[in-house]
């Protein structure tokens, strides 16, 4: 087990911010930690990380208790918080150098742990002179200069532009490969992209633990397409199975299908039928994101 939290409650004056959270993530697993703003994700890593203390409950990671044995947590523990802390006038190599005299790790691992985070090409420049996301690729790699065996990452991919988000997914699943990653977020699209379970708290609670493997057993799906053209919505309400159709924006649509089927075939033959062209389509995790709404709006 390499993070079992028991009962934590964290409490700022009369306003419960963690109420009694209790889970537990095997060794190896990516666990997506999703809930809306201010729902407590980030409170509880700052709690694992030994940042802030819980009013309540107990934690333990990698094997030792918390506020018991706060510097092996920390030693054991890789984190990237919400808000980056990089020194931006200090190299890329200065500064991960100046972290690992910290931990007391040989200079080799610095260039190890650049090769690894796809830093080579600017780990020559100084932090302010890099792209928002080669400053996440070196916050990742300062959380794994020490070699972790839990990494925790708070909104790791927040702010990033299209391409980088896909360069740091990737790198986050090439590192939850070999190490356990409790992941932080509000997207539901980056638990589906890297998670093997997902965890939802809202207002301090947590409202659902499952696999993500389970989640996608169920039969509703949706399928987003964009035509080239306007689509009546009630000719795409003649597909089977079909049990809503929304005109999301311009010409995309999303279709809500109550199959375990895949049906991007059926939306090909339509468009095919009809002499239309298909811009774009995939299929959506539509009971992770009905299930988020549910469980986070409730009163």
């Amino acid at each position: 087990m390499s993070i079992h939290v028991e009962n934590i409650t964290k409490t700022y004056g009369e306003q419960k911010a963690l109420n009694a959270v209790s889970f537990s993530i095997e060794k190896g697993e990516i666990v997506g930690f999703l809930g809306p703003n201010g729902a407590g994700k980030s409170t509880m890593m700052k709690i694992l990380t030994t940042y802030l203390k819980p009013t309540e409950g107990t934690a333990i990671v990698n094997n030792h208790v918390l506020s018991k044995n706060d510097i092996d947590i920390q030693k054991s523990v890789g984190y990237l918080p919400e808000h980056n802390p990089l020194y931006l006038d200090m190299y890329v190599r200065e500064y991960l150098a100046f972290n690992a005299a910290v931990y007391k790790v040989p200079d080799a691992t610095i260039e190890d742990v650049i090769r690894h985070t796809g830093l080579s090409p600017e780990a020559h420049k100084k932090i302010g002179q890099l792209s928002k996301g080669y400053r996440q690729r070196v916050g990742l790699a300062n959380a794994l200069l020490h070699d972790p065996d839990v990494l925790i990452l708070d909104e790791p991919t927040t702010g990033l532009d299209p391409n980088q988000l896909i360069e740091i997914r990737e790198l986050i699943k090439s590192i939850g490969k070999q190490k356990t990653v409790l992941l932080s977020t509000h997207i539901m699209q980056e638990v589906e992209a890297l998670c093997d379970r997902v965890i939802i708290i809202n207002k301090g609670v947590i409202v659902l633990d499952r696999k993500l493997q389970d989640l996608k057993k169920e039969k509703t799906q949706i399928i987003e397409v964009e035509f080239d053209y306007r689509v009546e919505e009630i000719a795409l309400q003649q597909l089977p199975k079909v049990t809503k159709v929304d005109n999301v924006v311009g010409f995309v649509y999303h279709i809500h299908f109550e199959t375990d089927n895949d049906m991007r075939a059926q939306v090909f033959d339509f468009a095919h039928d009809n002499g239309l062209k298909i811009l774009q389509l995939h299929q959506k995790n539509t009971t992770l994101e009905k299930l988020f709404t549910e469980l986070t709006t409730q009163k």
